[in-house]
């Protein structure tokens, strides 16, 4: 447009910045940063950073910013458009087995654990596997809005699949995964995580392990098709760069196969619907359906309440960045409990957790200025839920606010091997889902 600007940010994304500057075209974008981080730091500390020095030039921040809105705009802070990328080469040369390994190490193509070589005849029947012309365009991704998306074909996600370990028949199942473009390695500086829950005659065909251990790693299908998510995240959705395209502070292991499994229909209590039904598909429909959160609670916990009044004063009190949103993955035995307890429905004992939770009145204030405000001033009901005191609860609840046809905020997910009544519990929400049947 014309006008000189100057972006002020924090030094920790230095590169991530300067990178998608290059990439968008401005080269010689004017930017000046401050120290790392200024969330939860108070503004005395705030004010001593912009009367400090930039930590990345050395220089006076005010003189940068001064500096940057009041010398002319340069021809090149003019140009706009993306930077061509050059073409890369369908093949790699000739080296032996040992030698592969080590390049695609060295250069970020992996997870850090040993590969399977996507050689030119493992790729060919990983593609017999679908209907689908290897030259198709399946979807794009990017790590997160800010950057580029990337476009993939066929081809290119069947090589990340034989990377992973996956078995030909497993193609469709992370053919469709793919083209979502939803990414397994979110870029934020909180550790996101992704789920993948699987429904209909899939889970079957292929020998998807929604019994003893469904979660974890004891599946050769569960545990390659989340590991194919995050190779196709790196290789085909430029994700997964620590300081440029990854910034989650401490990450978390739940990236290397994202929490892979189907659910266990067979056990469903009757009248529960399958996820996938829930979310509009057939019961006889092939589908994957994507989650994105930070964490998990695993409660093993037994107590003389019954179990949907124990989830029911877990979520009340669980709190994260996701404050409207839940998804509690149930064991068959937890499930058959709550139907017993008179919840005919998955939809039933949600709309029953939204309408008996309330806000710890510590949270509820840290949220609510506002109302904070109205209650020290007399305003009921807000003065009397400060009545109630730090270790009260406010009769409000956080959720009822989902999307789309859930209105609760809540999903509920049944797996696992009726060994004992255990239950999950997380901020986890559903992201989409996609038909894998499209894809063979």
């Amino acid at each position: 447009m014309g006008v000189p600007t100057v972006p002020v940010i924090t030094q920790s994304f230095d590169e991530l910045v300067t990178s998608i500057a290059y990439k968008k075209g401005i080269p010689g974008m004017r930017m000046v940063f401050t120290p790392h981080p200024v969330t939860d730091r108070p503004p005395d500390i705030c004010r001593r950073y912009i009367e400090g020095k930039d930590p990345v030039s050395g220089k006076p921040m005010i003189d940068v910013i001064v500096s940057g809105l009041t010398q002319p705009v340069a021809a090149e802070d003019k140009q706009t458009g993306l930077i061509a990328r050059p073409p890369r080469p369908r093949l790699l040369e000739p080296m032996t087995a040992e030698k592969l390994d080590q390049y695609f190490l060295d250069n970020d193509y992996t997870d850090g654990f040993p590969i399977v070589l996507p050689t030119e005849e493992k790729v060919a029947a990983m593609l017999k596997a679908t209907s689908h012309r290897p030259d198709e365009m399946v979807g794009k991704m990017r790590p997160s809005d800010p950057h580029e998306a990337w476009e993939y074909t066929v081809e290119m996600v069947a090589v990340n699949a034989v990377m992973a370990g996956a078995k030909p028949e497993y193609f469709p199942a992370i053919l469709a995964m793919a083209s979502t473009g939803v990414t397994s390695l979110f870029s934020s500086t909180s550790s996101f995580a992704r789920m993948a829950v699987f429904n209909g005659p899939i889970a079957k065909e292929i020998k998807m392990n929604s019994g003893i251990g469904a979660m974890g790693p004891f599946s050769h299908a569960n545990s390659t098709i989340g590991r194919a998510w995050t190779l196709i995240s790196k290789n085909l959705g430029g994700s997964g760069k620590p300081g440029e395209t990854y910034l989650g502070s401490q990450g978390t292991p739940l990236n290397f196969s994202n929490i892979c499994f189907p659910e266990a229909e067979s056990e469903l209590p009757k009248g529960w619907s399958p996820l996938h039904v829930q979310k509009g598909f057939k019961p006889s429909d092939s589908v994957v359906s994507l989650f994105s959160g930070w964490s998990l609670n695993n409660v093993a916990w037994f107590s003389s309440m019954p179990i949907h009044d124990v989830i029911r004063g877990w979520l009340e009190h669980f709190f994260s960045t996701s404050v409207s949103q839940a998804t509690f993955i149930l064991d068959p035995i937890v499930a058959k409990d709550i139907a017993a307890a008179g919840f005919a429905t998955k939809e039933a004992y949600a709309d029953y957790l939204v309408k008996n939770t309330g806000t710890p009145a510590w949270l509820y204030w840290q949220t609510r200025q506002n109302e904070l405000k109205k209650a020290k001033e007399g305003v009921e009901p807000f003065a009397g839920y400060l009545k109630l005191g730090d270790n009260g609860v406010i009769p409000v609840s956080r959720f009822g606010r989902g999307r789309g046809k859930n209105r609760s905020g809540i999903e509920i997910i049944v797996t696992g091997g009726s060994t004992n009544a255990y239950w999950f519990g997380g901020d986890f929400s559903h992201v989409t889902s996609s038909s894998i049947d499209k894809w063979r």
